[in-house]
């Protein structure tokens, strides 16, 4: 990976980058592994499965309000260091999660434990896009959001593994861990870069004057939804449903890991080259492989492979965060950190929407035509955003 820092070799920005990664893990295992442990976080708590639903959108939730507020608070902060003091947030949340007595509190630990999430993703994209030529810029948000994405190609097998193994409190706890080794990589290999001096509270907060800022945060919001909205019940949708055993689920979550690795990867390249034009075909791709869930989700090997397609959906991530650094000016860490308050928006969207559908009696298949109307709301806004100017 070339680079554009002049003082910093090609593999020192490539260990930077994959340092930076590995907080993405982190993260993408922390947010993920609770949809695979469900049913036995609801046994345990004493709930339902709907209801242990809203522990997934209580973390969104946390995203969604912690990422402005830490963004802002943060804004004159070095960012290493910001990076370092997120992260040690972020263990903290999940080893209280692993500690919580009851539901509420449970609630409480994953509202708290979202907080850091999108601050940390917001900054490392900044950091990552500026050790390399612009022309790369997708790329190197793309190889941040690695971290995530392998997270659920392998983290969150391991943690659903560790949870079904010993208790799904050991899984908040692997988390952890992984979040404190994050800080120690950060340290040792992400350069220093001092503190903005022109950056404050207020200039940041200019950002949400921007009407293609609040565009943009709306795709991600409405058309990134459609996944979470098939995926947050795709433990028991496949069980149910396709017959499926619980040994099988860990190897479907690494089949949606692995479809987020790809979609992850080909679509920055993508987006380097045509960003508006991967966003629109990401999200007509992504109606159609949600509805073809309709159909797959009662054949086991079928329903797999579409979970795997539904991965590719995460190809939207790298091309929204780099639209958000193209219209913010200079209001680049508020906006940076919203691109993901929108994904997991998107995320609380669709769980709701999803456990709505199936608590209604529509069947769990309903979770795919609710996901693909939210894709394709997606790419309505994205035709009004190309047709507004700021």
């Amino acid at each position: 990976m070339s680079s554009s820092h002049p003082s910093l070799s090609a593999q020192h920005v490539l260990r930077a980058i994959l340092a930076l990664a590995v907080g993405g893990f982190s993260i993408g295992t922390g947010e993920f592994v609770i949809m695979g442990l469900l049913p036995d976080v609801a046994r345990d708590l004493g709930i339902n499965i709907p209801t242990a639903g809203h522990l997934i959108s209580a973390y969104a939730l946390g995203v969604v309000i912690g990422a402005p507020v830490l963004a802002v608070l943060g804004a004159r902060w070095p960012w290493r260091r910001l990076l370092i003091a997120l992260m040690a947030a972020y263990a903290v949340g999940n080893f209280l999660t692993a500690i919580a007595p009851s539901y509420g509190t449970v609630w409480v630990t994953r509202f708290l434990a979202g907080f850091p999430h999108g601050t940390y993703f917001g900054v490392a994209a900044l950091v990552a896009a500026r050790l390399v030529a612009p022309h790369r810029r997708a790329q190197a948000v793309a190889y941040v959001m690695l971290g995530l994405t392998v997270a659920t190609l392998l983290g969150v097998p391991i943690a659903t593994a560790l949870g079904q193994w010993l208790s799904w409190q050991a899984a908040f706890i692997f988390v952890s861990v992984i979040a404190v080794l994050t800080m120690a990589l950060i340290l040792r290999f992400v350069p220093f870069v001092p503190a903005n001096t022109l950056a404050s509270p207020l200039r940041e907060l200019g950002a949400l004057k921007r009407k293609q800022v609040w565009l943009t945060l709306g795709i991600g919001a409405v058309g990134f939804g459609g996944m979470f909205s098939v995926f947050s019940y795709v433990k028991s949708t496949l069980m149910d449903l396709a017959g499926l055993s619980l040994s099988a689920i860990p190897m479907v979550l690494a089949l949606f890991g692995l479809g987020m690795v790809l979609g992850n990867l080909l679509g920055a390249r993508y987006a380097d080259r045509h960003l508006d034009r991967s966003i629109q075909l990401v999200l007509i791709w992504a109606s159609g492989v949600l509805l073809l869930f309709m159909l797959t989700a009662h054949h086991p090997v079928l329903g797999s492979l579409n979970i795997l397609l539904i991965g590719t959906m995460v190809a939207l991530g790298p091309a929204l965060q780099i639209r958000l650094m193209d219209v913010a000016g200079d209001a680049q860490t508020l906006a940076a950190a919203l691109n993901h308050s929108a994904f997991n928006l998107a995320n609380a969207l669709g769980a709701w929407l999803g456990g709505l559908t199936i608590a209604a009696g529509w069947g769990w298949t309903s979770t795919a035509w609710v996901g693909a109307l939210l894709a394709l709301g997606g790419l309505a806004l994205h035709t009004l955003s190309l047709r507004i100017k700021d």
